[in-house]
């Protein structure tokens, strides 16, 4: 394998102490404030080698998620300051290695959550966030199972517990998580309802769900229809008023899981306050005596303790990726958009027109 110096990095003798990056450049996606899509910025930088128990990677995919576009608005929880480089999640190959870190990697794919950072043609990680990525799959369609999988598999197995003949309603069904909650639901065997609009029921109907239209004037009726006792697990990532109604057609026992405030994502004001009245909301449901629980996920709880929160990870992505590579999976990729249009790949996933994720790649790979 050559590294960016274009040397061979197994045979090369002098490469075990010259950086691959010596002479190379690093494109970064920059978020320079509260800006309009095409406001996001442009850069390039010296390239810098990796660090004590780093790893550099060329990056083959980022996703665009939900994330990003509430970062844009400065809408994200904890987002850091501006300017900064977002990028949730990424495929890519291992090209440059640091002290501590075994050379084998080198040449191998990997995927990792950054939460920010991935939209750049090359990121700098540590080596102990990497799940290695089957080389049979493709990394467009890998990356978009990285947050998403994760998200969904925890969700499902981790937090609702859903068993086989169980019946689960996932709101926004064609969406990134959406389609991949539908498809490890089925997997699960359980029986899944999903909210579209009209446009995307077909495609919802492909993954294995029966599509109810959310902006249907009599759209509780709807689901009660298809779940006269109930739902076993309702996925909520839509929050505001509306998660009153998904614990409401929760069945006895029931589990509702949140995981987003989308609803609030033009609304103006503290990015805070609408997740804090979601939390004082599902503490109050966990306290009824009526057999039901809510639950708000969050990719990142848990981090502080590391060792166990990566091994958690790592066999979760693991899962997703070996099903994926079996073909019991279908990526969902709505557009593979190179690096350098982000700011039009960032308008299309904000959209509402597509299925699946808008994934960014190398100008090449376009």
């Amino acid at each position: 394998m050559k590294n960016l110096s274009g040397r061979n990095a197994d045979t090369d003798p002098t490469s075990e102490n010259a950086s691959p990056f010596a002479s190379s450049t690093v494109t970064e996606a920059v978020l320079p404030g509260v800006v309009e899509p095409g406001g996001i910025q442009l850069r390039t930088r010296p390239a810098r080698p990796a660090g004590p128990g780093q790893v550099v990677l060329a990056m083959e995919a980022a996703g665009v998620s939900f994330a990003e576009q509430q970062m844009r608005r400065g809408k994200y929880y904890d987002q850091p300051p501006f300017p900064f480089v977002p990028g949730y999640d990424l495929i890519g190959r291992a090209v440059d290695v640091g002290e501590r870190v075994s050379r084998d990697l080198l040449g191998r794919r990997f995927a990792v959550l950054t939460k920010t950072g991935a939209w750049a043609s090359h990121v700098t990680v540590d080596a102990g966030d990497l799940t290695e990525v089957p080389e049979s799959v493709d990394s467009a369609g890998a990356e978009t199972f990285v947050v998403n999988g994760i998200t969904a598999w925890q969700m499902l197995h981790r937090l609702a517990k859903v068993r086989a003949g169980g019946t689960v309603l996932v709101l926004g069904a064609n969406g990134g998580v959406g389609s991949t909650l539908v498809q490890l639901a089925r997997i699960a065997g359980a029986r899944v309802v999903g909210t579209a609009s009209a446009k995307h029921h077909d495609a919802v109907q492909a993954l294995g769900a029966t599509p109810v239209d959310y902006r249907a004037a009599d759209l509780d009726d709807r689901l009660r229809t298809l779940a006269p006792h109930g739902y076993d697990a309702v996925f909520d990532h839509v929050g505001g008023e509306g998660i009153v109604d998904s614990f409401r057609l929760l069945a006895p026992k029931g589990t509702l899981v949140s995981y987003g405030t989308a609803s609030t994502r033009d609304v103006q004001g503290s990015s805070r306050a609408p997740v804090l009245k979601l939390f004082g909301r599902l503490m109050l449901w966990n306290a009824l005596p009526n057999g039901k629980s809510a639950h708000f996920y969050n990719i990142w709880a848990g981090r502080r303790r590391l060792d166990t929160f990566r091994t958690k990870l790592r066999a979760d992505l693991t899962q997703v990726f070996a099903l994926l590579a079996q073909g019991a999976l279908t990526p969902q990729v709505a557009a593979r958009i190179p690096l350098t249009q982000v700011g039009e790949a960032v308008r299309l996933a904000e959209s509402g027109t597509v299925v699946g994720k808008v994934v960014l790649v190398p100008e090449d790979d376009a």
